[in-house]
């Protein structure tokens, strides 16, 4: 009996049931490496920049309201972050910068047009540093006003994110530098830029004069050193329904041509929003009365036409006036161009504020000038002048339309090219990309844009050039002079036409 009991007895070496404890604790270690590592992936998302704007802080020296996003979980919102900062580059072969001399049996035409007169502007704006270069230093110091920074090696391109933007700036701003690369590929050099995208220029001549720093924006002044580069509603503009520039140009002169020029209202028009800290357009709003002026100036809501779906505020239902004013904003406005195209006599209150093609811009010629010391009375005149020489003030008109219809996309790029290419000289250091910069590509870039953003990117895509930039005109500061002078001039004689009429009629 006793011998059957022992070998009913497990043997020593079979294995044991696991003791629940064991899967306890594996269980507890599995969750809670989970659970750390969903908090380091959290962490990491909530440090990771984005060209949509995705934890990116407003301007310091520019605040405004913080960008909203569409809804999405935390998790897909997770997703998209990373998804577009990481993995949507494919790789690309690395591109060797070319010469613009080393063309021949590339398939690029050998024959470069000459710039437009204003690309000369370009040697002026870098004049400051013609000396002694662009220094690590130099970029080092331009990051305390920068909204981000551009790095371009060998056709890559790097962006280091510092501040958000303004709607969507920073996201088209970036689209035009890629199809820069793609346009004129292995031509555009290496290169390290500083940007800011708000209005007003912030690098004053006077407080940077022993150390002038390389700061790029939309526009700048005879008081400061930034340097004026293309501005974003050149690829579109989503939040006013702007739409690429060559498609907005071509349905602005189609809707030129509804009425003839003696058809058009004998009166100037202005269409804006006078809230954005604009004492020249409170000001504007005083000359509304026909009558008594000459002027009809409205009132632009863009919460309202959003909701509206912009019906009211198509730009090419906006040229059946012989005279449009334009009016700057908080500082210069990108509505110059759109209020040009409409083939109506100009007429610009004189700007503080200058864009890189304005500045090639003629008074009497292109547009008329109007003084901002005393509007409403310098409005009447230009209306009146023009009111009782139609055939000049026609003539103005399509000079300005001719002028913007010279300002094509090519003609765009062109400028951004040569620009870059002048900077890229003075560098006195070879760039590198920044530990915290990411590269951008096109894949990217649409990745993290909303859909509406993303369908006017598209469309204005580009494909590599046969042809080469047009030629930048030498160096010519005699000429640059001489062409400033001539629009000095002839905006004086303008004053002095309205001061003597304004005195015989006090008499």
């Amino acid at each position: 009996m006793g011998l059957r009991l022992r070998l009913r007895l497990p043997h020593k070496s079979s294995p044991r049931t696991p003791s629940y404890l064991l899967l306890c604790v594996l269980a507890l270690s599995f969750f809670s490496f989970t659970a750390l590592l969903l908090y380091k992936v959290d962490d990491f998302i909530a440090q990771t920049k984005t060209l949509a704007g995705h934890n990116l802080e407003p301007t310091p020296w520019h605040i405004f309201p913080r960008k909203s996003f569409s809804a999405a979980t935390k998790h897909s919102q997770a997703y998209r972050i990373l998804q577009c900062s990481y993995f949507s580059c494919p790789y690309k072969a690395v591109v060797q910068p070319k010469s613009l001399h080393s063309e021949s049996g590339s398939g690029r035409q050998t024959h470069q047009p000459q710039c437009p007169d204003f690309f000369r502007w370009i040697h002026r704006d870098l004049e400051p540093w013609a000396k002694t270069g662009v220094t690590k230093e130099h970029v080092k110091r331009a990051k305390a006003n920068a909204a981000f920074r551009v790095v371009i090696l060998s056709g890559k391109l790097y962006v280091d994110l510092y501040y958000a933007c303004v709607q969507s700036r920073m996201m088209f701003t970036i689209w035009g530098i890629l199809q820069l690369l793609t346009k004129y590929p292995g031509m555009v050099p290496d290169v390290d830029m500083m940007f800011d995208c708000m209005d007003k220029p912030i690098i004053n001549q006077t407080e940077y004069q022993s150390f002038p720093v390389p700061l790029f924006r939309y526009c700048t002044n005879e008081a400061h050193l930034d340097i004026p580069f293309p501005d974003w509603s050149f690829w579109g503009w989503s939040e006013t329904n702007l739409r690429p520039w060559e498609e907005e140009f071509g349905d602005i002169k189609q809707g030129s041509r509804r009425r003839s020029w003696y058809n058009k209202q004998p009166r100037a028009y202005w269409k804006g929003n006078p809230d954005v800290v604009s004492p020249i357009r409170l000001e504007l709003m005083k000359c509304n009365h026909s009558r008594l002026w000459g002027a009809q100036i409205m009132r632009q809501d863009w919460a309202e036409e959003a909701k509206g779906g912009f019906e009211q505020s198509k730009l090419s239902n906006q040229c059946n006036h012989r005279y449009k004013i334009y009016a700057e904003g908080y500082a210069w406005s990108v509505s110059l161009k759109y209020i040009l195209s409409c083939g109506s006599m100009t007429l610009i209150i004189s700007p503080e504020y200058e864009d890189f093609f304005s500045r090639g811009l003629l008074p009497k010629e292109n547009y008329w000038p109007i003084s901002p010391t005393d509007l409403c009375r310098s409005i009447k005149y230009a209306v009146d002048w023009g009111n009782s020489n139609p055939s000049e003030a026609e003539t103005i008109g399509k000079r300005g339309q001719g002028y913007m219809e010279s300002l094509s996309m090519n003609r765009v790029y062109d400028y951004m090219f040569h620009l870059i290419t002048e900077y890229s000289k003075l560098q006195k250091f070879k760039p590198e990309k920044p530990a915290s910069a990411n590269e951008v590509c096109a894949g990217s870039l649409l990745c993290i844009a909303e859909q509406k953003e993303r369908e006017l990117l598209e469309r204005s895509r580009v494909v590599p050039s046969l042809d080469q930039p047009c030629k930048l005109p030498v160096e010519d500061r005699n000429r640059l002079e001489w062409l400033i002078q001539q629009k000095n001039k002839t905006i004086e004689n303008v004053r002095c036409m309205e001061m003597t009429r304004t005195q015989r009629g006090s008499k």
